[in-house]
């Protein structure tokens, strides 16, 4: 009779430092006493360090990843009619942003290694009208934003970092979030840096972008209900989220490196052609999503699902062949988008995985590999 084994899910929420640190109770103790719940001691703190740790001047706390991509483009001066150039194989994020804004979006393809935009994806995309272009550092790879923000300098066009999926990534020692005008970052649960619910950030060097934001994330008011610039909204980081992304953020390197050291594991057992690495090839990554490609994905989804292993999907469908989206304003040529969308699969990847787990993943993938 076969032994019944536990499935190794892709993340796994209970095992985390959230869950069993008791220096999170402590801090969640602290901020319930206080009497302060909203726009306080923590939260201040949180956006300096949080500033400090990219390597800019400035950190604006608010309530999501969505609203930090919403306010970004807002800040940068995207209104309704503009146009914004990003990719249409991370989650539609950046699309349901521009879409709150009437922002009209155009798609630049990715490259078939990394999934990430190139300059070259992305000279075939802008236009003249161009006045944005979303970089989005997809599975925690860490796209060529040097070169790319230089492209859209020569042409004055913004660029907005997405970092939801790759705080703590850098290229040759920079970090991500430093490159554009801005970066968004998401501290959605599952991420690098998550926390005990919703909350996000941007960080720029700019104090007028800034002043922008933290102006737009409370009802666009200058002063207490003075309402100055258009387009506000309610969007800010409470307390008890600051508190505890304070403590995350002293240890999201130790996060990152573990999950790392995962991919890298992976990397080793693949060894034969039935079986792509998209995680940190070509590029650096702090691998937020441990994503593989495979011809036959049903296949291989199949076999992991017999080695009790959990697998997802990141994202199925692009943005631009989602039914609730608005089409895009210019067609665009997106084949590798979309044969990625029918062969990318999302495996376990998390730091609190087990070197049990870690090794029945890799060798399930060695052994499709081969096939």
């Amino acid at each position: 009779m076969t032994t019944q084994r536990n499935v190794i899910p892709v993340n796994d929420l209970r095992r985390g430092w959230l869950a069993t640190d008791a220096e999170v109770r402590e801090a969640a103790e602290r901020v319930l006493r206080s009497g302060w719940y909203i726009k306080g001691p923590e939260h201040d703190a949180f956006e300096t360090e949080l500033a400090a740790y990219i390597g800019v001047r400035y950190g604006v706390g608010v309530a999501s990843g969505t609203d930090a991509l919403v306010l970004a483009l807002l800040a940068v001066g995207c209104a309704a009619g503009s146009e914004v150039v990003t990719v249409a194989n991370a989650g539609g994020y950046t699309s349901n942003a521009a879409a709150q804004i009437g922002c009209g979006v155009v798609y630049a393809d990715v490259d078939p290694g990394s999934l990430l935009m190139t300059v070259d994806t992305l000279a075939r995309a802008v236009a003249p009208s161009t006045r944005a272009v979303v970089l989005t550092h997809l599975f925690g790879n860490i796209a060529d934003a040097e070169a790319i923000v230089a492209f859209c300098r020569d042409r004055d066009i913004a660029v907005v970092e997405d970092c939801a999926q790759a705080i703590g990534g850098a290229i040759d020692g920079r970090k991500a979030g430093t490159f554009g005008d801005v970066a968004a970052l998401s501290f959605y649960p599952t991420k690098n840096l998550g926390g005990a619910g919703d909350g996000g950030a941007l960080v720029t060097d700019d104090e007028a972008l800034a002043g922008r934001a933290r102006a737009l994330r409370q009802y666009g008011w200058t002063a207490k209900y003075t309402v100055t610039q258009p387009h506000g909204r309610n969007s800010r980081l409470d307390e008890l989220q600051a508190a505890v992304l304070r403590i995350g953020l002293r240890r999201v390197d130790g996060f990152n490196a573990r999950r790392q050291e995962i991919v890298r594991r992976y990397a080793a057992a693949i060894r034969g052609p039935g079986l792509r690495l998209v995680t940190g090839v070509g590029c650096p990554t702090v691998a937020h999503l441990a994503v593989v490609r495979a011809a036959d994905r049903d296949r291989l989804r199949a076999r992991l699902h017999e080695g009790a292993v959990g697998t997802d999907i990141h994202y199925p469908i692009p943005d631009h062949q989602q039914p609730g989206l608005p089409p895009p304003i210019r067609a665009a040529d997106l084949r590798e988008t979309e044969s990625a969308a029918g062969e990318i699969l999302t495996v376990p990847c998390f730091p609190d995985m087990t070197d049990e787990e870690i090794n029945r993943v890799a060798s399930l993938l060695g052994e499709a590999s081969a096939e």
